[in-house]
């Protein structure tokens, strides 16, 4: 039962080959007897999770359906969730109980979701290795001495090890697709204001936004079904309607023109993940797609750009947790400055503290211009190199990541070559386009992903060529050994 999809489960379901409620109670068991070897979970919500099955099973008994009722999943735990731990993997909300669900976690469970727990992550979502959380490392299940990716890497890593059929994630800076890309699974960043923020625990507010992890497109496409759509309450929602993503997975790919970008094959790609990127190139040839090289020249900048805004917006975000309000508070402050310092450096930390402080410098008089104000300039930039690569093809292809997954501890002693791992993901961010990694075959046992981009609102078609690609091969469906 582990081994099903999100769409053969909603088949399942729908015959009445099994109730929710049953199979809750399997991956439950499942996650209990697993996750310890991998710590993709920080809360498990056994309680929450059967009485939201039951009910699903009571809705589908009185003539209701629909992809997502009965399904299980999970969420990132920096999604608000009424009532239960909502801690972003920090120390400084390790006691925090949301006192709402986030627009997310509310059309999710509208629609029937089971949700099962809040997965690992990156402390506030600042990481690209799960390494950084306060409640320690999460392990990749195709080598359990090696990261998931980050921040979403709990999320990444229960899905990939059949924990669940599906997760939401967030991405910031490439925070689903590229764990996805290193666990084997399908991950998509939805366009810029797309999935509502509300009740998001924000790291960079320009940047952020949630998006589904599954191991297939198809699946993918249900959970975004649920997860998409307008929402007042976030100011950054776009109000445009939302398409049936499940009704374009089957599209035929005769004469879309797949642009590939010369700078995504320079000398900091491993060629053996250029081989399996050519390979994927090859293979949606066959499937009618026209191929085309094209430039994107200010990606060069992206990397620069990204860590000067993001840690920037982060420092204003986290300015929130000041030990007054909620969250963690140092024992006896002699005054408000005393509670304001211990707090936070008790709090936080050291990759958050050093995005802060990267950031609060970064804002300050006389360095805006130099810094903050120069970077948002870039990022124009990068977007207009989009814009003008999209009016000559449909769709982006590239790497999803450099390398495969690196050894855990690795890279904490030199922040900066973590950061590198990112330069492929987070330009889609700063132009808030949608991309999406899927499974393009494997390097020394470990995944590896290719990335696709497409323009604006156009997450269905990023679904639809990944579908197309995943019905002519078998990658997604390799299964880590002892899951």
């Amino acid at each position: 039962m582990h081994q099903l999809t999100l769409a053969e489960i909603a088949r399942g379901l729908a015959d009445k080959k099994f109730s929710s409620e049953e199979l809750t109670k399997v991956l439950l068991a499942r996650i209990a007897q697993l996750d310890p070897q991998l710590n993709s979970f920080i809360s498990l919500t056994e309680d929450l999770a059967l009485s939201q099955a039951k009910a699903a099973d009571a809705r589908r008994a009185n003539g209701e359906s629909g992809a997502l009722l009965g399904a299980p999943i999970a969420h990132k735990d920096l999604f608000c969730t009424q009532g239960i731990r909502t801690s972003c993997g920090s120390k400084m909300l390790d006691n925090f109980k949301a006192p709402y669900d986030a627009t997310v976690v509310a059309k999710l469970a509208a629609a029937g979701a089971v949700t099962l727990g809040k997965t690992n992550m990156d402390e506030f979502a600042m990481g690209s290795a799960n390494e950084s959380s306060y409640y320690g490392a999460v392990k990749n299940p195709w080598n359990l001495e090696h990261v998931p990716g980050g921040s979403s890497g709990g999320s990444a890593a229960a899905v990939a090890a059949r924990l669940l059929p599906a997760a939401t994630g967030t991405d910031t800076g490439g925070s689903i697709r590229q764990p996805a890309a290193l666990t084997n699974l399908t991950g998509l960043k939805p366009t810029y204001g797309r999935v509502s923020r509300w009740g998001m625990i924000a790291y960079a507010s320009s940047l952020d936004q949630g998006g589904p992890m599954a191991r297939t497109a198809e699946d993918c496409a249900i959970l975004l079904q649920g997860m998409a759509g307008f929402d007042a309450n976030d100011s950054t929602s776009i109000d445009e309607p939302v398409p049936d993503y499940s009704a374009s997975l089957n599209g035929s790919l005769q004469g879309l023109r797949i642009g590939v970008p010369k700078e995504y094959f320079s000398a900091g790609l491993d060629p053996r993940i250029a081989e399996l990127i050519h390979n994927s190139v090859k293979e949606l040839e066959k499937l009618g797609a026209v191929i085309k090289e094209i430039s994107l020249p200010n990606m060069q900048h992206a990397i620069p750009a990204y860590y000067v805004i993001a840690p920037a917006e982060a420092s204003s975000n986290l300015s929130r947790f000041d030990g007054v309000r909620f969250g963690y508070r140092c024992e006896n402050p002699v005054n408000l400055i005393d509670l304001y310092k211990r707090s936070r450096g008790e709090g936080f930390g050291p990759e958050v503290q050093r995005r802060i402080m990267v950031g609060a410098y970064a804002l300050s008089a006389g360095y805006y211009d130099a810094y903050y104000l120069k970077a948002q300039k870039i990022r124009r930039l990068i977007k207009n190199d989009f814009m003008a690569a999209f009016n000559e093809v449909d769709i982006i292809l590239g790497p999803t990541t450099p390398n495969p997954a690196w050894k855990l501890g690795a890279k904490n002693s030199d922040p900066v070559a973590a950061y590198l791992e990112d330069v492929y993901t987070i330009t889609a961010n700063l132009a808030g386009l949608p991309g999406l990694s899927m499974p393009a075959g494997f390097v020394d046992g470990l995944p590896v992903g290719v990335q696709l981009l497409a323009p604006y609102f156009q997450e269905g078609r990023l679904l639809n060529v990944a579908h197309q690609y995943q019905l002519h091969t078998d990658w997604h469906t390799r299964t880590p050994t002892g899951f």
